[in-house]
């Protein structure tokens, strides 16, 4: 053998195996936060090595359902709180592309909240799982082709009451006073339990101040309570805030 023979042979030993993935989804990133999907795109958005090709992001309720019904993905990333709804209302429009009998668009939530509410809220509105924010990209990656596949996936924390409200042999206690507010509402009811004013509200869900006062009387008339007073301490006593 020639000393190049040799010398190329070792060079082929040495060099990194690139094999196909094998596997491919398609995702699409929704969250209000610019950079978290920035971040999020750079860490499993290399195609050619983890197989999930981003191919859209949206940054409210209605910006997501214009770009998830366009591009009809496998799985969709969802953040719980988002302007215009939130993540439930974008499961709510999308129902019937969870539904469709070919190719349905599966959902996986990716919040920093790991409030049961919101859990077993987005859970009820047709997610395929809900993780949080900790997790690394290597997991998230392997969350996505689970969900693609019909699996249900769960940070480890949050199983455990998801499997208590949904498998338990009792039904899930419902909160009928709750249940009578639209998911606005009960946006506008948290943020006023947490002190914010009319005015950062409106900036906040981008509706105007009278849209905020309109709510919040619809709030108090539903809930038969007479003022934010009362108000905040209904949603304290509830743990909504």
């Amino acid at each position: 053998m020639s000393d190049e023979q040799g010398k190329a042979d070792a060079t082929a030993a040495s060099a990194p195996e690139t094999e196909p993935v094998g596997r491919h989804a398609r995702v699409v990133l929704v969250d209000d936060h610019r950079m978290f999907r920035t971040g999020v795109q750079a860490e499993i958005g290399r195609t050619e090595t983890t197989g999930v090709e981003v191919v859209g992001e949206a940054a409210d309720v209605d910006q997501a359902v214009t770009v998830i019904t366009a591009t009809r993905p496998e799985v969709v990333l969802l953040d719980v709180h988002l302007p215009g709804g939130g993540g439930v209302e974008v499961l709510r429009r999308c129902a019937p592309l969870m539904t469709a009998a070919d190719n349905p668009v599966r959902f996986l939530a990716l919040s920093v909240s790991d409030a049961a509410e919101d859990v077993i809220g987005v859970i009820r509105g047709g997610a395929r799982g809900y993780v949080t924010k900790t997790i690394t990209g290597a997991d998230l990656v392997d969350s996505i082709f689970r969900v693609q596949d019909g699996d249900a996936v769960f940070s480890p924390r949050l199983a455990g009451f998801v499997l208590d409200a949904f498998a338990s042999t009792d039904a899930p206690p419902v909160d009928e006073d709750l249940d009578r507010l639209t998911q606005r509402e009960r946006e506008v009811l948290r943020l006023i339990a947490r002190g914010y004013a009319y005015k950062e509200i409106a900036k906040q869900l981008f509706i105007s101040v009278k849209t905020v006062e309109s709510h919040v009387s619809a709030v108090l008339r539903k809930l038969q309570l007479s003022n934010r007073h009362e108000l905040t301490r209904w949603a304290t006593a509830r743990r909504l805030v």
